[in-house]
């Protein structure tokens, strides 16, 4: 493949993060390097698809999915892609308050410490803002 088609095909990868996320995280960014440079773009390819539909096109919606993901990594205790999450679900138009919400939920269902994390991040989120 030529450089010009593996750069257009990578930039059409990141597109799709940035119409999602509002940025490209590093960790694709990392990935995608490695992709281009190992000829395996396909792979990064099917993955932005298959993330396109479960979070763009989903019934319940790009707002109400990104806060989804957030409260399932904060279940989780999944610290870097709760933030990609949260960050997403404001780019979304969720607001801090909607966040706030997950948080609180998680407190329910994972506990203090899925709540504790929740509430770090949505004070990164407000103290970025200010």
């Amino acid at each position: 493949m030529t450089d010009d088609t593996s750069a257009r095909r990578v930039e059409a990868v990141r597109d799709r993060y940035r119409s999602t996320l509002g940025a490209v995280p590093n960790g694709v960014q990392e990935r995608l390097g490695l992709a281009q440079d190992f000829d395996r773009l396909p792979t990064e390819e099917a993955i932005a698809a298959l993330r396109h539909i479960v979070l763009t096109d989903s019934p319940l919606g790009s707002r109400v999915q990104q806060l989804v993901h957030f409260g399932q990594l904060l279940a989780l205790g999944r610290a870097h892609p709760a933030r990609i999450h949260a960050q997403g679900a404001l780019h979304a138009g969720a607001g801090i308050p909607d966040l706030i919400g997950v948080a609180e939920t998680a407190l329910i269902t994972a506990g203090v410490p899925a709540y504790a994390l929740g509430t770090e991040i949505i004070a990164e989120l407000t103290s970025a803002g200010s």
